[in-house]
């Protein structure tokens, strides 16, 4: 007990001291899992909505892919990733291995799953009377597409959000593809396993509580916006 009270103490003032290493690692993390969960909302918004909003043939099948993907294993997408950009793969030439593109690429495929099964949880919520009243007052396809989209808003804000806080709080894939470089490409994952592995847990404590107070800000915004869509749905 007595070393984790000083640990906790040693990283408060390493926190108000404002250390460059400990906000760059952060700036590291943010800057990583933002573009990532940009990304993967380009494909998973689109996706999601297209496969809640059509009926085809194998859309179940389709759906249990995903919601199986939402368990793969960070260690396994960051081998696959690391065969198709290591100096032997496809795109070796690239050189994107222990860079932050690679962090990216490996998280992108971590979330867009997550990405587009909440959006169809969130748009099959929608009454489906949404629909049939726009078709009533003359609305085209895409004109009723984009009143189904507003109506589900707050449901996909929550399913943003937890994709952030699904990459923001990986390490696997970081490792794997990172590499842990200091400056570049070390993030507050990795950075913990580093300095618990030396034995320096000052470090680690610090960036464990940021990483925590994160993980309770995300958390606390996914509640608020499924609350807003129970409200909605009401």
């Amino acid at each position: 007990m007595e070393l984790l009270f000083d640990s906790l103490h040693s990283a408060f003032l390493l926190f108000i001291s404002l250390d460059p290493d400990l906000f760059e690692i952060v700036g590291v993390s943010l800057t990583v899992a933002s573009l990532s969960t940009l990304i993967a909302s380009v494909i998973g918004l689109p996706c999601g909505f297209l496969i809640a909003f059509k009926n085809f043939a194998g859309k179940r099948f389709v759906i249990t892919v995903l919601n199986t993907l939402l368990a793969l294993p960070t260690v396994v997408i960051g081998l696959v990733v690391y065969s198709f950009i290591s100096r032997r793969g496809i795109f070796g030439p690239l050189e994107l291995l222990y860079t932050q593109k690679a962090i990216i690429i490996g998280q992108v495929i971590l979330i867009v799953p997550v990405i587009a099964t909440l959006t169809i949880a969130a748009i099959s919520r929608i009454d489906k009377r949404y629909r049939s009243t726009a078709l009533t007052l003359g609305a085209n396809e895409l004109e009723m597409a984009v009143v189904i989209f507003l109506e589900a808003k707050y449901g996909i804000i929550a399913a943003l959000i937890a994709a952030f806080g699904r990459v923001i709080a990986e390490v696997g894939i970081s490792m794997m593809l990172g590499g842990n470089a200091k400056g570049f490409t070390r993030t507050m994952t990795t950075a913990m396993a580093l300095e618990y592995d030396k034995g320096e847990f000052v470090l680690a404590v610090a960036l464990g509580c940021i990483l925590l107070a994160f993980a309770f800000f995300i958390n606390m915004l996914f509640h608020f916006f499924q609350g807003r869509t129970d409200i909605d749905a009401v």
